[in-house]
């Protein structure tokens, strides 16, 4: 991925700048993406101004039910914040450079924090529909990076991923969990390409492979946000009990009505954690 890609850093400045002109970005305290059925956060938004995703330089319109679209600047917990309602998914035939292109825009921006959130199958037999977990580590097994290619200038070769999610960020969540009586899962995100459920014999591999929660998205953003030296945090709402590990079918209505249902909760632990950044 060379300067001129045009999922690259020249055309992340180009949409920032754009995108600057609509919303008049000063310095955001963080930016956050909102995963499947946690788009409840955009409503808590004050002083919101907003872009719909079409309009921004780079930017698909989202396919997937629970993703409105939207990139929203306004005020959360008393700090300035991005929020990315809606992402873009490899499994709708984006590249992973496309998949990640909002992290390299909000850091144009100006943001050098990035919450990630997403709905995750859970693996660890103890999660139940609505846990939530604070995402200390995961396997990229979507078999796609986004920063192959040359080196954007500016950017290692060979990022470190020893500590992809802050422990400084893993650590104000905690005190925030605690100080608000929401119960705080940790463990390890897989990302799979989807668009498919996992069969049970995956989930069996993944579950000795160490993973607790699994998912179709967040990892191209992390391993971006990592090359460009942002800190990251991240949760993943657990909305369903993986395949196999319940004789129930899998199916998104559900991943997208626990989202709903877990709002509040999810809500007011990210408005805190953005109030003590």
């Amino acid at each position: 991925m060379s300067g001129t890609h045009p999922h690259g850093a020249v055309a992340a400045q180009a949409a920032a700048e754009a995108v600057r002109a609509r919303l008049g970005v000063r310095q955001p305290a963080a930016a956050i993406v909102l995963g499947s059925g946690l788009g409840a956060l955009a409503d808590r938004v004050t002083g919101a101004t907003r872009v719909p995703y079409a309009e921004v330089p780079g930017f698909h319109a989202p396919k997937v039910e629970g993703h409105r679209g939207e990139l929203i600047r306004g005020a959360l917990g008393g700090r300035e914040v991005l929020l990315l309602a809606g992402r873009f998914h490899m499994y709708e035939g984006h590249s992973a450079q496309e998949a990640a292109f909002p992290v390299r825009v909000v850091h144009a921006l100006g943001a050098r924090v990035l919450f990630v959130s997403n709905a995750a199958g859970g693996i660890r037999r103890t999660f139940k529909p609505g846990d939530l977990m604070l995402i200390a580590d995961h396997l990229n097994l979507m078999f796609r990076n986004p920063l192959i290619g040359a080196a954007e200038p500016g950017e290692p070769r060979f990022p470190d991923m020893s500590a992809p999610y802050s422990p400084r960020l893993a650590a104000l969540l905690d005190t925030v969990a605690r100080d608000a009586g929401v119960a705080l899962q940790r463990g390890v995100y897989a990302g799979l390409l989807g668009p498919t459920y996992e069969t049970p014999a995956e989930i069996r591999m993944l579950d000795r492979m160490g993973a607790d929660a699994v998912g179709m998205s967040t990892v191209p953003e992390v391993v971006v946000a990592r090359a460009l030296g942002m800190e990251v945090a991240g949760i993943s709402l657990i909305t369903n009990p993986a395949a196999g590990i319940s004789p129930a079918p899998l199916d998104h209505a559900e991943v997208v009505e626990v989202g709903r249902q877990a709002s509040q909760a999810f809500c007011g632990l990210v408005e805190r954690f953005v109030a003590s950044l």
